[in-house]
């Protein structure tokens, strides 16, 4: 198991507790706790929790950049009160105590297996009745298949309606939406719900779910959704299990042949380790093939449960859009000796650079991820479209089958236990868990001394295993007996 990354300034204090205790004499959990005292704390646990939840709570959002790009087109006019609130719009941050609520609600929606996407009313936005549709709003737009804004045309004639809902706990309120793009040079896509501003204030986080046809908001500013899905007498929870129903008609059907199969051993069909799992697809009518496709009407079946790993997936770079055209080429201009061998060994995100210069930029106009170097060049791209296919070819919707082995007349047979059923990832957060520093990507490149040879591990995208219910909702288990 990976040991758990510590932050700069723990590790500055470890040190300096090291020094302390060569110094004194003293044991290092005894230097800790001299220097917690030093800072107001009774001891190196207290002070180490304090660290840990400050830092937490200057951990970036997985939630949308500021998005004025509507102020620069020439159809918005400006006066000089609309200035003051362009200034505040771009000078709010939100408060830890929000941020948590807000964290909290993230983590509420991918436990329960929905696709959304965030945006956030700004001051200037509200006054003029405009929001731009981000990057990630519109790609949770066309996962969906609510909209797609590449093939709407310019101006009012093209502008679409739609049905849409105020949503809180007691009640749904009807509204209206206008997607459209204006007669602009760039036309850039925006949208706007009718009667927005009694809904929301300026700052808020809103999540749009699209149930049946219709985009739902919920202010995630406001809300506590662990609580409310749980009451399953709140109009939020009816709308979650709306969006969830026809998801879960495959799976229902899968569940209710697998019971049946549960009612008396199975009749093992192939011997070694791929026996649970061939033996009940056989039973279930799955022919054996080599095929990467799932094997239930998009719903992959396994014979055990493996464990949840930090590695998402690996995925080279576009090499198509990307200034270094080879894993090599990158090797050569950013790695360094290391024994024998010539190695890029390193971690990239978008919250800092790392010790070889390396970072990444999301470029949330063109969704894709850039790796940049200090120096101010462009290393490798990688797109959205790709990342996301990769993620979902990887990590498709599962079910887990759990058997005993029991020996009937000399013959293995399985008798089948539970069945855990994990959903597919929440595709609509992959950039922005990216964009946050919460998705991170590493390079494991080296190029041998002996053969001078280059091998290729990676690109590694992981993500922390707290930080999973961001992107995969929560497995649940069911008894087939």
């Amino acid at each position: 198991m990976p040991k758990k990354s510590e932050s700069r300034y723990i590790k500055n204090i470890k040190s300096a507790a090291k020094k302390l205790k060569s110094e004194r004499g003293i044991t290092q959990t005894q230097a800790l706790d001299k220097i917690s005292q030093d800072h107001g704390f009774e001891n190196w646990r207290a002070f180490g929790a304090h660290i840990v939840d400050s830092e937490q709570a200057n951990k970036p959002l997985p939630v949308p950049q500021l998005s004025l790009e509507f102020v620069n087109d020439p159809d918005v006019e400006f006066d000089e009160s609309d200035f003051d609130d362009l200034e505040e719009d771009e000078n709010r941050e939100i408060s830890t105590q929000a941020k948590e609520i807000v964290l909290s609600n993230l983590r509420a929606l991918a436990k329960a297996g929905v696709e959304f996407s965030i945006f956030e009313p700004t001051a200037t936005g509200l006054k003029k009745s405009i929001l731009d549709a981000t990057q990630p709003v519109r790609t949770h737009f066309e996962l969906e298949g609510f909209h797609n804004y590449e093939f709407q045309g310019q101006g009012p004639d093209h502008k679409v309606m739609k049905v849409a809902y105020f949503a809180n706990n007691d009640d749904f309120k009807k509204t209206t939406m206008s997607l459209y793009r204006p007669n602009t040079k760039k036309g850039d896509p925006r949208m706007w719900f009718r009667g927005l501003g009694e809904f929301v204030t300026a700052g808020d986080q809103i999540a749009i779910v699209i149930v049946d046809g219709s985009a739902c908001l919920i202010n995630l500013s406001v809300h506590d959704l662990k609580k409310d899905l749980d009451d399953h007498t709140s109009r939020l929870c009816e709308l979650i299990n709306q969006y969830n129903k026809k998801e879960n008609e495959v799976f229902d059907e899968l569940l209710e042949k697998l019971k049946e199969l549960a009612k008396s051993p199975l009749e093992n069909l192939r011997k070694g380790d791929t026996g649970v799992g061939f033996t009940v697809e056989t039973r279930l009518g799955i022919e054996a093939n080599s095929s990467k496709a799932p094997d239930y009407h998009g719903i992959e079946i396994k014979s055990g449960r493996s464990q949840t790993r930090t590695t998402l997936f690996a995925q080279v770079p576009d090499w198509t859009l990307s200034s270094c055209k080879k894993s090599a080429e990158i090797l050569d201009k950013y790695g360094y000796a290391r024994d024998d061998d010539f190695k890029l060994y390193c971690t990239v995100s978008t919250t800092r650079e790392n010790t070889q210069g390396l970072r990444f930029i999301y470029d949330q106009s063109n969704d894709q991820v850039i790796e940049v170097h200090s120096s101010g060049e462009d290393v490798a791209v990688w797109t959205g479209k790709q990342l996301r296919e990769r993620l979902k070819e990887k990590h498709s919707e599962t079910v887990w089958i759990q058997a005993e082995s029991v020996e009937i007349n000399g013959v293995e047979h399985f008798q089948l236990l539970t069945a855990i059923h994990t959903k597919a990832p929440i595709l609509s957060q992959l950039m922005p868990l990216i964009h946050a520093g919460i998705i991170t990507m590493d390079h494991l490149i080296k190029r041998s001394g002996k053969t001078g040879r280059v091998s290729e591990k990676g690109p590694l995208f992981k993500i922390n295993k707290k930080d999973l219910d961001l992107l995969f909702p929560e497995p649940v288990s069911y008894s087939l007996k």
